[in-house]
């Protein structure tokens, strides 16, 4: 089995390390959307078409003919759903779609702004408050400026052409989790509409970053769903 990994706004390959040691049995393949990590020198995408493409076209390029799975968290949940169903419109849908941190395309938050037109203090004051990155980074100057054209960018390619999967449905099961303290925890049922096939959701102790303290549990619900049809 092999497993794609697509992640939230502002991380890279290497974002699901403190997951890799928990599975068993799969081919761990973290991806990674160009400007960060070991695609530093190109260009930044902030149109959600071309994310998708990219992701797709890394997915062709790495698959063995064996069956395999999607899982995203945040951002990489939203852009794995157009994902799964432009790999299934190519003929090699994935076993299931597993999405974390998000409950469903079309879904607004209570705030009142678009992340990506923060100014800068504003910004890292939000993304403080999302529990995504550390203060390690947001209180050294030098680290803040190289990842805030980062993670504003990938905040674009989402805001920008917010519900572009409208109507949008996939043929295979999802499954999806959420931390107890997001805001949107009680709207994750949503993501029954995107599929025709089954769906499955759970809500776990935790904030919009639950996974990192949940790495076991998370690890089980993806091995349980590469054994399900």
């Amino acid at each position: 089995m092999q497993l794609f990994l697509l992640h939230f706004a502002g991380g890279n390959v290497y974002s699901f390390e403190f997951l890799r040691k928990e599975i068993k049995n799969s081919d761990f393949i973290p991806l990674e959307l160009p400007g960060r990590g070991k695609r530093h020198r190109e260009n930044l995408v902030t149109n959600k078409d071309q994310a998708i493409e990219d992701y797709c076209r890394q997915i062709q390029s790495l698959r063995n003919g064996e069956p395999y799975m999607i899982y995203g968290h945040s951002m990489g949940a939203t852009l794995g759903l157009s994902v799964a169903a432009k790999m299934e419109r190519s003929g090699d849908r994935p076993k299931a779609l597993i999405v974390s941190g998000n409950p469903g395309p079309g879904i607004k938050n209570s705030k009142d702004f678009l992340y990506h037109e923060l100014d800068d203090f504003n910004f890292k004051k939000e993304l403080l408050r999302l529990g995504g990155i550390s203060t390690a980074i947001t209180e050294n100057k030098d680290l803040f400026d190289y990842f805030l054209p980062i993670i504003r960018a990938d905040f674009e390619c989402l805001e920008k052409d917010f519900f572009s999967e409208k109507g949008l449905k996939v043929n295979i099961p999802i499954y999806a989790v959420m931390g107890a303290g997001e805001e949107t925890c009680d709207r994750i049922e949503n993501w029954k509409n995107f599929t025709s096939h089954t769906f499955t959701s759970e809500i776990w102790n935790g904030n919009h970053f639950f996974i990192h303290n949940n790495a076991a549990a998370l690890a089980h619900l993806l091995q349980l769903s590469c054994k399900n049809k």
